[in-house]
């Protein structure tokens, strides 16, 4: 790419979209105006890879969240034009580190919608037909701040100063029609432009909009919201991530979501289907691989049914057969309130069609049941409809030819428990795929130090696309000149957080003090509480002196809650108010400080990955599916404090136990304490420096501002009994407790010795190869889409 022409183009667009001169222009203007001379100059290129993936057997990634972060530094790299960029940028005054202030594109709610971004990047780096489908949510997720340390939400208007990297294509709009409206849905495109090729994907994002948004007569009778009624009830089907379903208005709408996202994309992928190979289906599965990323896409089982039969004149029996080709589906959790559920009367309200078909597909699995002779028990079990409920991830497994886990633990558990009964009739559907991380924005971009010192060291660049080759560095780990240097790159990029941070939060690290983090998702069984209570726990020992020589340290989380999920709410407020407890006490404020970062996201996980020592992995074995924030942390060089959980345990197989932190109870060792009638009480009453961390938060020296919420964290570990559970504490919190404190109080003494933990730190680099997202992809493309990498010309 000329980048000389692209900064002539860049200044038309800055004066004839936004009427600017280079020295009048803001971060925003600068960012739109490249991003559009960018787009330009990709558009050929980005056609014919849109024309080659029709022509060939390809894929589809049904996702209803895409957490693409911000575009532009990610596409100037994949480009291989950064470097070039930012040397003309610095020629005309400019600074390319100023588009830091552009706007993430939020709109995923964490690992989930990450790993669809890095799929995309994945395929699109290695020539893989591959493309997204989703929605243009008008908000994303939700910008979150902190107020008296409790969080609070706004909404996350990310296109308000425009959407450069997006192109709207009113020519495929298409309608989507639920009983009591009928909605537009009209597709956004972005490239995903692959590194080193001139192959770029296509993620596809569905914006719901009405038939018609004004009416006039309403208005000139002065009903004014009545005028504009439908255009709202239209526009909400894709304003916000996840809506609050607390209420059946809210489950109506996020099942609208999920269908419209679906219907819309199956009627673009049957168009893309007749213009190559005409109105003959019966090779429909031999082009077209559609992957469920999790049970919200799975709906378009039964409409892609629906659709070929009352559309396309084929038989409902060829139309399942169909189906059952062409999905797969990945399932992330086997935590059952996840596993989605639908009210059978729900969906005869919104979809009466998609429950009719949904029906006689159950109907037709429990013939074969019956057939087969299964016993009463086990039809019960593995049946789509029961109790009036539909269970979308039975529903998934019959009507898909594959289904896999996301990490090595977390398969074995599909098979083992969640997913038994059909792992027992269809062994062969079951496979892995440890999730992965792209190393192209993980390391390459977000850590250009680290990067450059890489690329030195092996003589070459070619772990950015086959990552490897960082093994090689191995033999390294042991050269203090190396590790030296290593080490000063770590302390500059938490030195440039720290810079960030007290910008943006208005608060900084301790100088030279350990960075321990933990970012992701506010969730109980990801166990953000157990951290907390071990904070506060080594403040009591820093207190009394039962902990001694103890190096300063940060932590640091990152995390937004679901707005309507009171408890987790109550775990943020907890934090910052240990945050406020510990930085007001002059005793222990030079040695611990607590940091909570508001509005965490892609941008901000960015700085963080690239700065900790100490990445938190925490949650309780056998709860977590993967995890890729820790395969973040471990690229850029930070050791795991984590159980053996999701991909924790091939993070530790690889680099090696003696190289992580590894703590708690093993999944096995969890099953046999539920079954052994577990009784968390116990272990805080006999342990009384335990207790005294748990009765801070109900003896006045933690205030919840008068909320009740310390009290009820403290009722849901020691007395209270969640619904479908046997016992309090449901992530085996006291469990754990003493092995986490010991093992972190442990990792802070090793830290001491530079050399050996540094060691430990490369060690991870080094051995993080696995881990990446293109390998995952080169997996999916060979044993479940069965797909080829395209060939230009």
């Amino acid at each position: 790419m000329n980048c000389t022409k692209l900064m002539e183009e860049m200044e038309v667009y800055l004066k004839s979209d936004r009427c600017k001169d280079l020295n009048e222009a803001n971060a925003q203007d600068i960012h739109h105006a490249l991003s559009k001379a960018i787009m330009a100059q990709i558009a050929t290129p980005w056609k014919e890879s849109q024309k080659l993936h029709r022509e060939a057997r390809h894929a589809y990634y049904m996702s209803a969240e895409f957490l693409i972060g911000r575009a532009i530094y990610n596409n100037l790299l994949c480009l291989g034009i950064y470097d070039e960029v930012e040397k003309l940028f610095n020629e005309r005054g400019l600074k390319l580190s100023d588009m830091e202030e552009v706007e993430d594109a939020s709109l995923g709610n964490g690992g989930l919608g990450r790993l669809a971004a890095c799929f995309l990047d994945s395929a699109a780096t290695l020539d893989l037909p591959l493309d997204g489908y989703g929605i243009r949510y008008k908000y994303g997720l939700f910008k979150q701040y902190i107020q008296d340390g409790f969080q609070k939400e706004t909404a996350d208007d990310w296109t308000r100063f425009g959407d450069p990297w997006s192109i709207r294509v009113d020519s495929d709009a298409v309608l989507v029609r639920f009983a009591d409206q009928t909605v537009r849905a009209v597709p956004y495109d972005l490239p995903v432009i692959g590194y080193g090729t001139k192959h770029i994907g296509n993620l596809r994002l569905w914006q719901a909009e009405p038939l018609s948004s004004f009416d006039f007569n309403e208005f000139n009778d002065q009903h004014y919201e009545a005028s504009v009624r439908e255009k709202n009830r239209a526009e909400d089907i894709s304003r916000v991530l996840y809506p609050n379903d607390s209420t059946d208005e809210g489950k109506k709408l996020r099942l609208k979501q999920q269908y419209f996202f679906c219907c819309a994309s199956l009627q673009d992928m049957i168009k893309n289907y007749k213009l190559v190979h005409g109105n003959d289906f019966s090779h429909f599965a031999d082009f077209n691989a559609i992957q469920l990323n999790d049970t919200h896409p799975v709906i378009s089982i039964p409409e892609l049914i629906r659709q070929l039969t009352r559309y396309e004149g084929v038989s409902f029996d060829d139309a399942l057969n169909i189906a059952k080709k062409t999905f797969a589906y990945t399932n992330h959790t086997i935590l059952p309130e996840a596993l989605e559920k639908w009210n059978k009367h729900l969906l005869i309200e919104v979809v009466p069609d998609i429950y009719e078909i949904i029906e006689k597909i159950n109907n037709r699995f429990i013939d074969e049941l019956y057939q087969q002779k299964r016993n009463p028990d086990f039809i019960q079990d593995v049946q789509i409809i029961k109790h009036d409920m539909i269970h979308m991830a039975n529903l998934a497994m019959y009507g898909s030819s594959y289904v896999n886990g996301v990490a090595a633990i977390h398969t074995e558990i599909l098979k083992k428990s969640t997913l038994h009964s059909f792992y027992e009739m269809w062994p062969e559907r079951f496979q892995n795929k440890t999730n992965g991380i792209t190393q192209r924005r993980w390391l390459a971009m977000n850590n250009r130090e680290l990067s450059a010192m890489i690329t030195r060291l092996l003589g070459s660049d070619d772990w950015v696309t086959d990552l490897p080759q960082l093994k090689k560095l191995e033999k390294y780990a042991t050269d203090k000149k190396v590790l030296d240097e290593f080490w000063d790159i770590k302390h500059k990029k938490k030195h440039q957080l720290g810079l960030f941070m007290l910008k943006h939060d208005g608060t900084a690290p301790i100088k030279d003090s350990i960075y321990d983090i933990q970012i992701k998702r506010l969730h109980e069984y990801k166990r953000q509480f157990l951290n907390a209570l071990s904070i506060l726990y080594i403040y009591y020992g820093l207190k009394d002196g039962s902990i001694q020589d103890f190096h300063p340290t940060t932590f640091i989380f990152g995390a937004k809650a679901a707005p309507g999920y009171v408890r987790a709410k109550g775990i943020i407020k907890l934090i910052n108010e240990i945050a406020r407890l510990v930085e007001n006490d002059g005793q222990v404020r030079d040695k611990l400080r607590v940091i909570f970062v508001q509005n965490y996201n892609v941008s901000y996980a960015e700085k963080l990955v690239a700065a900790a020592n100490v990445s938190e992995q925490i949650s309780t074995a056998g709860t977590e599916a993967s995890g890729t924030g820790n395969m973040k942390l471990m690229l850029n060089g930070a050791v795991t404090l984590g159980t053996l959980d999701g991909a924790n345990v091939e993070i530790a197989q690889e680099a090696g136990m003696e190289n992580e932190y590894i703590f708690g109870a093993t999944v096995d060792e969890i099953e046999k304490e539920e079954n052994n009638n577990y009784i968390p009480y116990h272990i805080y009453n006999n342990h009384p420096k335990i207790k005294r961390v748990m009765e801070a938060l109900v003896n006045g020296t933690l205030d919840d501002g008068g909320t009740g919420m310390f009290k009820e964290l403290y009722d849901s570990i020691i007395h209270n009994v969640d619904w479908g559970q046997s016992h309090p504490d449901k992530y085996f919190l006291m469990y754990d407790f003493q092995s986490y404190v010991d093992t972190k109080l442990k990792l802070n003494r090793d830290y001491k010795d530079k050399y050996a933990f540094a060691e430990k730190c490369w060690r991870n680099i080094c051995n993080a190869g696995k881990f990446s997202s293109d390998r995952t992809i080169k997996d999916y493309a060979d044993n479940i889409w069965h797909i080829d990498p395209i060939e230009f010309d």
